[in-house]
C-alpha cells in the first residue's frame, strides 16, 4: 500500500502514526505470546499434563487475535494482498460511506425539529448581548465589518457603478411620468399655502440684495438713454429705478394680499392644473427631465460626487479613531447591553434567529449534506483510508489485544470443560 509521506501529515497525524505502529507493536507482541505460550504447552503436555491448559489457552489466544487482525485490517486493506472478498472496505465502498455518512447527518443532525429544539433551549440573544457588551468585543466587531465594508468599497468599478445608477435612475426617475404626480402635490402645497413661506423668503433674500447691492443699479437704465440726455436726469431715472425696485419688493414682504403674490399663486395653480390634464405641458416637464438627466455636466457632478463619498466612506472605515467607527461601536455596546437586559428583545431575537436557521437547514439540508458526499468522493481511496485509519486504528488495536486475551480464556474454559466431561 502507498503510504502518505510523512512530511505530508500534519503534526496531530504524525503523533497518530506513531500511537498506531506502538498499538500495533502491542497487538503483536500478545499474538507472539499467546505463540510461545502454545509452544511451550503443545512440547511440554506429554511430560506435564497440566501444560495442556497452557496450550489450549495459547491456542485460543492465537485464534482470538488472529481473527481479530484479520477484521481489523480487512477494514484498510486486503489482508496478505490476496484478493479475499468483503475486504479493503473502506478503500472499496469510499464513495458508499461519503453518501451513507450524508444521508445520516442530514437525517439526523440537520432535520427542522432537531434545530429548533437545540435554538430554543439555548438562550443566544442574551449570551451575544452579553459578549457585545464588552467594549473590546463591540471594537472587533466593528473593525471586522469595517474591514469588510472598506474591501467591498474598493472592490467596486466605479465605472460599474456609475452605469449601475444610471440604470436605475433611468427606471425609477426618467421613464416614470412625473407630469399627474408633480401636479397633485403642487395642487395640496397651493391649497396649503405651503408654498407662501417659499414666497417670503424669496421676497427676503431679493430686499437683502437690493440692500447690499445699489451701487448695481447705476447706469443700469441711464446707459441705454440717448446722450444728449443731462446727466442728472440720467441719474434721476437709475435712483427713480432703485428706489421703486425696494418699494416693490417692500410692498410683496408687507401686504399677504399683494397683487404680485396672487399672480404667484394663480401661475402656480394653472401650473398644477396642467401637469395633470395638458398633455404639451407633460411633455415639456418630460423633455426638461431628460435634458438635466443626459446633461454632461450632471453626470461629472454625480461621478464626482459617488468618488468624494467613497473616498470620504473608505477613510473613516479604515482609520480606527474615526467618528463613523466610534459610532458603530458605540451602537453595538448599546445593542448589546439592551439585548442583555431587555426580555422582550430577547424574545424576538431568538425567534428570529429560530425561525432563520430552521428555514435554512430545511431549505438547503439536503444541498450540506451533498457537501460531504462530494467531498468524500474527490479524496483518493488509499489516502481516505489511511486518514480514517489514523483516526480510528489505534482504538482497533485494541480489539486485537482483547481478542487475544479473551480467545486465550474462552480456550482455557472450552478446554476445561471438554476435560471435565469427556477425560
Amino acid at each position: 500500500m502507498t503510504r502518505t509521506p510523512t512530511e505530508l501529515l500534519s503534526p496531530a497525524d504524525r503523533e497518530r502514526r506513531r500511537g498506531l505502529r506502538r498499538m500495533k507493536a502491542v497487538a503483536l507482541g500478545a499474538l507472539l505470546a499467546a505463540a510461545a505460550l502454545f509452544v511451550v504447552g503443545f512440547v511440554g503436555q506429554d511430560d506435564v499434563p497440566a501444560l495442556a491448559y497452557v496450550r489450549a489457552a495459547g491456542e485460543g489466544g492465537m485464534v482470538g487475535a488472529l481473527a481479530d487482525w484479520f477484521a481489523v485490517t480487512a477494514l484498510f486493506r486486503r489482508p496478505l494482498g490476496l484478493p479475499i472478498p468483503h475486504t479493503a472496505i473502506v478503500r472499496t465502498r469510499k464513495d458508499e460511506i461519503g453518501r451513507s455518512l450524508g444521508e445520516f447527518v442530514e437525517t439526523n443532525f440537520l432535520s427542522a425539529p432537531v434545530v429548533r429544539t437545540k435554538l430554543e433551549g439555548t438562550p443566544l440573544s442574551a449570551r451575544l448581548g452579553a459578549w457585545l457588551a464588552e467594549p473590546p468585543h463591540a471594537d472587533r466587531v466593528a473593525s471586522e465589518g469595517a474591514a469588510m465594508a472598506a474591501g467591498v468599497l474598493n472592490a467596486l468599478s466605479d465605472d460599474e457603478v456609475q452605469d449601475v445608477i444610471e440604470a436605475l435612475a433611468r427606471e425609477h426617475l426618467i421613464a416614470p411620468d412625473w407630469g399627474a404626480p408633480v401636479g397633485s402635490w403642487l395642487e395640496r402645497l397651493v391649497e396649503a399655502d405651503a408654498h407662501r413661506a417659499a414666497v417670503d423668503l424669496a421676497a427676503d433674500s431679493v430686499a437683502g440684495w437690493l440692500a447690499g447691492n445699489r451701487a448695481t443699479f447705476d447706469g443700469l437704465i441711464s446707459r441705454r438713454l440717448p446722450s444728449w440726455i443731462p446727466s442728472l436726469a440720467q441719474r434721476f431715472v437709475d435712483e427713480t429705478l432703485y428706489r421703486e425696485a425696494v418699494t416693490f419688493v417692500d410692498a410683496v414682504r408687507s401686504d399677504p394680499s399683494h397683487p404680485a403674490r396672487r399672480a404667484v399663486d394663480d401661475y402656480l395653480t394653472r401650473l398644477a392644473t396642467n401637469l395633470q390634464h395638458d398633455p404639451e405641458t407633460r411633455r415639456k416637464l418630460a423633455d426638461a427631465k431628460e435634458a438635466v438627466f443626459d446633461s454632461p455636466r450632471v453626470r461629472e457632478l454625480a461621478a464626482a460626487a459617488w468618488g468624494t463619498a467613497k473616498a470620504g466612506l473608505v477613510r473613516s472605515l479604515e482609520e480606527p479613531d474615526s467618528a463613523l467607527r466610534a459610532r458603530a461601536r458605540d451602537a453595538l455596546v448599546d445593542v448589546g447591553r439592551r439585548l442583555q437586559s431587555d426580555p422582550t428583545l430577547q424574545a424576538r431575537v431568538d425567534a428570529w434567529i429560530t425561525d432563520a436557521a430552521v428555514f435554512l437547514v430545511d431549505r438547503y439540508r439536503h444541498d450540506i449534506a451533498s457537501l460531504i458526499t462530494e467531498t468524500v468522493e474527490r479524496w483518493d481511496a488509499e489516502e481516505t483510508s489511511e486518514k480514517i485509519e489514523l483516526m480510528v486504528g489505534r482504538d482497533l488495536q485494541y480489539i486485537r489485544l482483547n481478542g487475544t486475551v479473551v480467545g486465550a480464556l474462552a480456550g482455557l474454559v472450552i478446554f476445561s470443560i471438554a476435560h471435565a466431561l469427556l477425560g
